[in-house]
Order: C-alpha cells, then structure tokens, then sequence
C-alpha cells in the first residue's frame, strides 16, 4: 500500500508536456508556489537563506498586489512544478514583462520543461501585448545557459547595478 506522501508524489516520469498546464499564478497555487520557491532556491547554486516562510509569502503577496504583476505556475496534474514571477513594465516599444524569479522543481530540470514553460510565457505575454521579455540572472550560473539556449541573449551596453539604502 502507498504512503500518502508517494501517492501525492509527481514524478517527472509520469509527466508528458502534453499533460503540463499553464496558469496565472493566483491565491489558489500561491503556497504551492511558495514552497517550490523555497525548495529550489535553498538548494545549489544559490543556496539562498530565508528568515521565515512568512518572509517569502509576504513576498509573493506585494507581487499578487501590484497593479502590473503577471505570474504563471505550470502544473503537472494538480502539483506545481515551475513557477514564473514577474510584472509588465512599460517601455518605448511598448510592453514588456520583466521576469523577477523562474525555477524548476529539481526533478523536473533538464527535461525539458522549463523550456516548455518558458514558450508557454512567452505566447501568453504575447496575446497580452507584452512585446519583449527581460531578465537578470547570475553570470555563470546554468540559469544563464538555460537563457541563451531559450534565444535570449546578453544586452551588452547594459549592466545591472544596485544599491542598499
């Protein structure tokens, strides 16, 4: 007999792309996602440390809450897999949507999926009038090669600078 945690398991194997499902990232997926979020990025590379789950919740709900927010979550079946954050941002061609955080569920990396969900974005910002997608990532890091082999590529007049105050 199954354990309840295995039977609510998603394994990449049982996944196709034909059963992957794009949706906007709501107050329904928004836990899922968070703890995606959370998994993924305390993991290598970025080994990121968080105060609290409440910090990254309250994270995500300041983007669920701003006017121009668009997100996207894609689902296996009823399990998040990958999520999208993110928010349109005018410019003087128009629109664009400025990618804030993306990740895979580590089971799901190098399959093909983030790939999947990356066109997926890209075609629903489209319908949307969103005609660029930007981002930063960390040089070196696979999310790069993951970016420049989805034909992104790397604005060499610009450089990302920052500042605490």
């Amino acid at each position: 007999m199954m354990k309840k945690s295995e039977k609510s398991a998603v394994r990449q194997e049982d996944c196709v792309r034909e059963k992957f499902m794009t949706l906007p990232m709501n107050a329904e997926n928004i836990n899922e996602c968070i703890d995606l979020f959370m998994r993924t990025f305390s993991k290598e590379p970025w080994n990121d440390v968080y105060e609290s789950r409440e910090q990254v919740a309250l994270f995500f709900e300041r983007y669920l809450n701003n006017n121009y927010f668009m997100g996207y979550a894609l689902n296996c079946g009823d399990k998040v897999i990958a999520l999208c954050l993110g928010s349109r941002k005018p410019w003087l061609n128009g629109m664009e949507y400025d990618i804030d955080q993306f990740c895979v569920a580590e089971e799901f990396q190098r399959t093909g999926a983030g790939s999947h969900f990356l066109r997926q974005i890209e075609n629903m910002a489209g319908q949307c009038g969103i005609n660029a997608v930007v981002l930063n990532t960390n040089k070196g890091y696979p999310s790069e090669k993951f970016y420049l082999k989805n034909g992104y590529r790397v604005l060499e007049h610009s450089v990302t600078l920052a500042k605490l105050i």
